[in-house]
């Protein structure tokens, strides 16, 4: 399947946007091409900062959430923080846990079994919650598709506060108060906080009530960027804010367990950056809850011992690397069914995988949604029912189809990008099928698209550049790194390199007369077979030879530096290719 190629043509004054904000005039192309319009809007993207963001009593049942925990701090009333056992989960969690017994609350942590029980609070949870005397129950990153639970809660005599961040599902549970700024009549201008997001509000809310100083509440800040990022919710507006200013912290982090795990890890503390946390820090945390008791993370997010840290941060990282050897297995196998039963005929994709943990099946089919560009969803056996995760790309909302389908899933909840759900295996077929009976995907919008920046000749590739570039961090979801592109390069020079032969180095250079060193990582085969097949295997062999060749390839890429042993040159990361006619 070809991707198409696609320029951004959104207009502004360049010029202007560059001597206003002080960065240059491609900056501030890519940032009218992440749909902002004007120039205040930019400003607001590249400084605003904690101060700006909007008032938390503006959501909806925010001072009565908030004056229920209150009255519970005073009482010595013992309050139920039901997380979850993903990344939001477990931040959102400690988010709670630290900022409620900071004002003097007695709090007790629980979290649904992932393999026994699935998403959510449950009624084996409220009653130890009964049973511990806890007087409230308060969710976070669940609650918002939990009705009878909820109803159930209050059956049990307890109040129930929610805050979630998920779609509502029709109507919202009975609970005493429902913070979720996706619901109906929720005043707060940002709708796309993640489950930690909005719990972070919700303590900044009681520590004004405690007089807890300001400056405490920049404890939590690194919780909300890791749970935003690991999350893959948009890192724009408010979101932006709590990861830049969480980053910040990371970088001289004073908490004794994200210390050792990042070092566990290898990292360089202050170069820690978004794709670190939703590639390196976040799968470890998502380990535990996926193969582990998920007690294992708040026990490393809550000690204070560097030696216990220690231990406990490599036992992480370990079971992320069993995590991972997993998920490559489960891929394998996801990849051959699709070939052999040649699932790409179905625009939704529905994998059945056996013998697969259900921990990983939500990565299994992320891995699946990118190679193939469909939305998936993969299930594998979990007791009487299948389990399934779904990933969708932008121009299929996930929640909404399964909406339409409602009657099937034993449960299921979700947004726009992602799923989970549990369902009978008498009814995945006819899951499938009306599915995709549904489905209004075209086949134009299930050709991958790359976005392209510019049209950026080498030229203009410089160290100022590429700090300007920097000031756009941190990119993810919603403001992806930028991608330029050029439709002629000669490649002067060409080799394989790395451990396991998977990176090409090459000098290019292009027409405006610049030299300069470009990369392919983990492609080098796939682009030494587009070599030879569109050029021949001479033209090959001259490029690996350093001699002239006919080789002309376009290339979108993203400029960097190199660093290396100090000494710092210029390069680029190529990502896409093609041949030009």
């Amino acid at each position: 399947m070809k991707e198409r190629w696609i320029e951004y043509t959104k207009k502004a004054d360049f010029d202007e946007w560059s001597r206003e904000l002080h960065i240059s005039p491609v900056a501030a192309r890519v940032l009218r091409n992440r749909d902002i319009e004007t120039l205040e809007e930019a400003r607001h993207f590249l400084y605003d900062t904690m101060r700006d963001l909007s008032d938390p009593l503006l959501m909806k049942d925010m001072a009565k959430g908030a004056d229920i925990l209150e009255e519970a701090v005073r009482l010595c009333s013992k309050i139920a923080v039901v997380s979850d056992f993903d990344d939001d989960g477990i931040f959102a969690g400690q988010i709670l846990y630290e900022g409620i017994r900071r004002i003097g609350g007695e709090v007790i942590l629980f979290t649904p079994n992932r393999v026994r029980e699935g998403y959510g609070i449950n009624c084996r949870i409220i009653d130890e919650a009964k049973t511990a005397g806890c007087r409230v129950i308060l969710t976070c990153d669940n609650g918002i598709a939990a009705k009878a639970e909820v109803a159930y809660a209050r059956e049990q005599g307890f109040q129930v506060v929610v805050t979630d961040h998920h779609e509502v599902q029709e109507t919202v549970p009975s609970a005493d108060a429902v913070i979720d700024p996706k619901q109906p009549g929720c005043g707060y201008p940002f709708k796309q906080l993640c489950g930690a997001g909005v719990a972070f509000r919700l303590i900044q809310v009681l520590y004004r009530r405690f007089n807890v100083p300001e400056a405490e509440e920049e404890s939590l800040y690194e919780y909300a960027a890791i749970a935003t990022v690991a999350d893959v919710v948009e890192l724009k507006g408010e979101n932006r804010i709590l990861v830049k200013a969480g980053l910040e912290k990371l970088h001289h982090t004073e908490k004794a367990g994200l210390g050792a795990l990042i070092d566990a890890c290898e990292l360089d503390r202050e170069k820690i950056t978004a794709y670190h946390l939703g590639y390196v820090i976040g799968p470890c945390f998502n380990a535990v809850g996926r193969l582990s008791d998920v007690r294992l993370a708040f026990d490393l997010l809550q000690t204070k011992d560097p030696e216990k840290a220690a231990v406990l941060a490599e036992k992480i990282r370990g079971l992320n690397e069993v995590r991972k050897d997993m998920t490559e297995q489960g891929v394998n196998l996801a990849i051959r069914q699709v070939e052999e039963l040649q699932m790409e005929k179905d625009r939704i994709m529905v994998v059945r995988l056996e013998d697969v943990h259900e921990s990983v099946v939500g990565i299994i089919a992320g891995r699946l949604k990118e190679k193939y560009n469909h939305p998936v969803f993969v299930f594998t056996n979990a007791g009487n029912v299948l389990k399934g995760s779904g990933r969708s790309i932008p121009a299929y909302h996930m929640l909404n189809g399964l909406m339409g389908v409602r009657d099937l899933p034993e449960r299921f909840g979700g947004h726009a990008m992602a799923a989970g759900l549990s369902i009978r295996e008498e009814k995945l077929e006819e899951f499938r099928v009306r599915l995709n009976a549904e489905c209004s995907l075209s086949e134009e919008e299930l050709r991958p698209i790359v976005r392209i920046d510019a049209r950026l000749p080498l030229s203009f590739v410089t160290k100022e550049l590429i700090e300007d570039l920097d000031h756009l961090e941190p990119f993810g979801t919603g403001n992806p790194k930028p991608v330029f592109a050029r439709p002629h390069f000669s490649i002067r020079r060409m080799r394989v390199i790395g451990r396991n032969s998977n990176v090409v180095r090459m000098t290019l250079s292009d027409h405006s007369g610049a030299e300069i060193t470009g990369l392919i990582f983990d492609g080098a085969q796939e682009f030494l077979n587009f070599v030879d097949g569109n050029y021949g295997s001479e033209e090959r062999r001259k490029a690996e030879s350093g001699i002239d060749n006919r080789i002309d390839t376009a290339f979108t890429y993203y400029p960097s530096v190199n660093d290396y042993k100090g000494e710092k040159t210029l390069q680029i990361v190529c990502k896409s290719y093609c041949q030009i006619p």
